[in-house]
């Protein structure tokens, strides 16, 4: 195996480890040596490198471009290119994948378009800023933003001149006459490159793939940051968030065996066993009851909780109910059905919450919060475990979020 074999395998399997969802994709990507490009170039069926470039990066560097090729390969990005041209478009979901990388931590390598004006935008947003650069900015913008992987947005373009000039052919060519850019187009797709219907067809069974993996990292709780922007997702607004709040509660809820005392049952023909001892779970379960909460969403949050509780043989819940202080306290045990009287209806503040069970609820190991996070949060981080159990997915500054 020659040095820059043994590099790759090394690159991909770190990839494997450190980013499990693009490794996997990476695994299976197709890997082809182009010494006539300057850097590397996905087209949506496999990823071409040039040898020299890819020797010199660092391990965690070459993750970033197996992680870029893999992430063109899953999209289909051609096939939502419509009528848009070409390199503008090749370029547009450049940046947005590279955003989204460099958003989940990687490191980013040399020759790699990346803007941070372009955060967190859509490749159809991206190009429309793009199309609006008239040629003079296009070329002041292209030398701040590292635009010199030129030569790898297409195998036929050989100088920043001749990319510019396609680049302004292309832009033009949007504002012609249908027929004329049909005939266009046509012109482009000749050297486009994903053109066959092979190809096509090998670049949608990557992009099922892909979104099948997902979804199931989804499920996990093990997605990707903000990779939800490039996939149109069934599953993504119904993560099964009974699983994630069974595997919170199951995380300190146990249940033993002990020898002594032996279970009684069989006692009398002389037969020791272990006997079952469980010890009381205490949970803590906040509901925010200002007047944006949704109410048919906490009575099915109730409803689920109920029925994990009813597999717990010994338990005890606090429930408070809060908007921007704390309107009631209950506690529940084994047998009781949980159950909420949404007092309040004012604004949302958690530092209440927060400051009661400091005080008053100090062995708590795990808060579920319902709430639609809108609210002023503590400022310091709590000791014990917050579960958000929340209608979307929104950023906390601290706990985890279940989304149902």
């Amino acid at each position: 195996m020659s040095s820059i074999d043994h590099k790759i395998s090394q690159a991909k399997a770190k990839l494997l480890v450190d980013y499990p969802y693009f490794g996997t994709l990476a695994s299976k990507l197709e890997l082809v040596v182009n010494d006539d490009i300057e850097a590397f170039k996905s087209n949506g069926v496999k990823l071409e490198y040039n040898s020299d470039y890819l020797q010199a990066l660092k391990l965690s560097e070459m993750e970033f471009v197996f992680a870029n090729g893999a992430m063109h390969a899953s999209l289909a990005h051609e096939q939502r290119k419509n009528n848009r041209s070409g390199w503008l478009w090749q370029m547009a979901t450049d940046y947005a994948i590279n955003d989204m990388l460099v958003e989940n931590g990687l490191d980013l390598p040399d020759r790699v378009l990346y803007r941070v004006r372009f955060k967190g935008l859509y490749a159809e947003e991206i190009y429309a800023e793009l199309k609006e650069m008239n040629l003079d900015n296009f070329t002041e913008f292209s030398e701040v933003s590292e635009l010199n992987e030129v030569e790898d947005l297409s195998s036929e373009s050989n100088s920043n001149q001749k990319f510019q000039e396609q680049i302004q052919q292309e832009v033009n060519s949007e504002s012609s006459t249908e027929s004329s850019q049909g005939s266009k187009l046509n012109r482009l797709e000749e050297s486009s490159l994903c053109s066959t219907s092979d190809q096509d067809l090998e670049e949608q069974l990557f992009g099922e793939f892909a979104k099948t993996t997902l979804e199931s990292e989804f499920k996990k709780g093990e997605a990707p940051k903000t990779i939800e922007r490039f996939f149109n997702l069934t599953c993504q607004g119904k993560i099964d968030w009974r699983d994630e709040l069974k595997v919170a509660i199951d995380r300190f809820h146990k249940d033993d065996y002990v020898l002594i005392p032996p279970n009684k049952k069989f006692l009398y023909v002389g037969i020791y066993l272990p006997s079952c001892v469980s010890q009381r779970f205490k949970l803590v379960v906040a509901v925010d009851s200002s007047g944006s909460v949704d109410e048919e969403l906490l009575n099915t949050f109730f409803s689920e909780l109920n029925f994990l509780m009813n597999t717990i043989a010994n338990y005890q819940i606090d429930l408070l109910v809060c908007d921007d202080k704390i309107q009631s306290h209950k506690t529940f045990y084994s047998g009781d059905i949980l159950e909420a009287d949404l007092k309040g209806g004012g604004a949302t503040d958690f530092r209440p919450v927060f400051e009661f069970i400091e005080d008053t609820l100090q062995d708590t190991k795990l808060l579920l919060y319902f709430s639609d996070l809108a609210g002023k949060f503590p400022h310091v981080n709590p000791s014990y475990d917050v579960k958000w159990v929340v209608p979307r997915e929104l950023e906390v500054p601290f706990g985890e979020v279940i989304v149902l």
